[in-house]
């Protein structure tokens, strides 16, 4: 039983070990962020453990400005995040 505990705990470790999260995060923040040039995906970037959508656009996109994101990125990658934590590990957040 002990080792049973142990292998969830090490799962829930992995889990939530922050690289893995950014990583993920940042992988659906780009899959939902509008493309008409390709410049916004191309200027989302990981900077430590946070995505910087570094264009002068970002604000707009984000508070629903284009139709393919009308919820912006943030909000879907948030929840996203809460899916897959609750997916590998059966906690919800």
């Amino acid at each position: 039983m002990p080792n049973n505990i142990t292998n969830r705990l090490n799962n829930v470790l992995s889990t939530l070990n922050s690289n893995k999260l950014t990583n993920e995060a940042y992988k659906h923040f780009v899959s939902v962020t509008p493309i008409r040039s390709g410049n916004a995906r191309r200027n989302t970037t990981i900077v430590g453990n946070s995505i910087e959508a570094n264009y002068p656009y970002a604000e707009r996109l984000e508070t629903g400005y284009s139709k393919q994101a009308p919820k912006g990125m943030t909000e879907p990658t948030i929840e996203h995040i809460r899916n897959y934590v609750y997916i590998k590990t059966g906690i919800r957040i």
